[in-house]
């Protein structure tokens, strides 16, 4: 019987010279209703803003629910490991459906273990996790469901009228992201593992909340602290960019970020608007974005600094509006020279760093993607 897997032509050349062979595409799903108590639950927390725990553990609980179940399948189909695993929430008749999926994948050359490794890298991805030393452990999710609720609205709509930080609204937002980090270093410190890497992060709408997603692979480095008792690492660099920081003796330590909402205030809103009926720069808008900039990012200086870090690398940077509000987000990867950085590997092959083409492409996507040209913006 044909294999059936998710992995490309590229990912399975890159496995292959690591030993791995590619196995059958797998799914885990699961159904939820957040149920009349939940909801109303919800809705009191919401209220006054912060985290929303109710819709939290359910989304935790139906996350973990179909990974369990996808890794179940890969156990079923003899796997040593899974690797691409996605975790996906898609409205379904008025429930929701937490929708796992990845790929198996074989080594020859071992024992099947009684419990898959799982990882959120692909193919190529995994082939530089595994060159620079670490090994794959679990798919790991930390998550919060959170809301700036009507008390923190109200508040800080008042104090959005004078120019300047709105520190409510900047304390909910930077503890909601640590608070997300903390919970995937805890899962990842449950597996075994002394780092979390490749973290990606996503903001969704959820109701009147929002959910906070960071999803990554917990992996085992003998470079790094194996003490239970000491945080994991955690990244969001690529592993492609791991591997050739690691190629200059770097290692990832810490995920930082931090966050600063502004507000232009209720005069500096009227001088911006009456400026921008003529041609040239409003200052007063570049001046609020400047602040807001320098203070998110001397705030990832200040925790890169707390942990002795060398850099701090591939530094994103965010802006968000919401109304008269300016939310400004930095977040990078603080790093330093350690002596067991060095990949078995002195170059990647060419394979690692090829993008895959999307070769289906809906009329959404064709639609969506004129629209992006015709703005001239990105789409991101």
């Amino acid at each position: 019987m044909p294999v059936m897997t998710g992995l490309s032509g590229n990912e399975m050349f890159c496995l292959n010279l690591k030993g791995l062979a590619p196995g059958e595409l797998v799914i885990g799903n699961s159904v939820h209703s957040l149920g009349l108590l939940g909801s109303l639950g919800a809705g009191f927390q919401t209220a006054f803003g912060g985290e929303v725990t109710q819709i939290t553990s359910i989304i935790s609980e139906g996350r973990h629910e179909s990974e369990n179940r996808l890794i179940a399948e890969a156990r079923k189909n003899g796997a040593h490991g899974i690797s691409g695993v996605t975790s996906e929430l898609r409205s379904m008749q008025g429930n929701i459906e937490f929708l796992s999926v990845g790929s198996c994948v074989h080594d020859g050359a071992t024992p099947v273990p009684k419990e898959p490794y799982s990882t959120s890298s692909n193919g190529q991805e995994l082939y530089c996790l595994l060159d620079c030393g670490y090994t794959p452990k679990k798919f790991v999710i930390g998550n919060v469901c959170y809301s700036i609720g009507v008390t923190g609205g109200i508040f800080g709509a008042l104090k959005s009228m004078a120019r300047g930080e709105i520190k409510e609204f900047s304390d909910i937002f930077n503890s909601t992201r640590h608070l997300a980090l903390r919970r995937i270093s805890q899962e990842a410190r449950a597996a075994g593992a002394n780092a979390v890497l490749g973290i990606q992060t996503r903001i969704m709408p959820f109701g009147a909340a929002h959910e906070m997603l960071m999803v990554g692979t917990a992996a085992q480095h003998p470079g790094l602290p194996g003490n239970s008792n000491v945080e994991p690492v955690t990244s969001d660099m690529t592993c492609e960019e791991m591997w050739n920081l690691a190629s200059m003796g770097y290692m990832p330590l810490k995920l930082v970020l931090g966050t600063a909402v502004y507000a232009l205030g209720v005069i500096g809103g009227l001088k911006a608007m009456f400026k921008s009926f003529t041609r040239g720069e409003i200052s007063d808008l570049t001046s609020l974005i400047y602040d807001a900039r320098e203070h998110a990012i001397g705030l990832l200086k200040a925790e890169a600094a707390a942990i002795g870090a060398d850099d701090v690398v591939g530094i994103k940077t965010h802006i968000h509006e919401y109304g008269s509000l300016i939310e400004f987000m930095a977040v990078g990867t603080a790093v330093k020279k350690l002596p067991g950085a060095k990949p078995l590997t002195a170059t990647l092959p060419v394979q690692v760093i090829i993008r895959d083409r999307d070769t289906w492409i809906s009329d959404d996507e064709i639609f969506a993607r004129a629209m992006t040209a015709e703005s001239g913006g990105d789409g991101s």
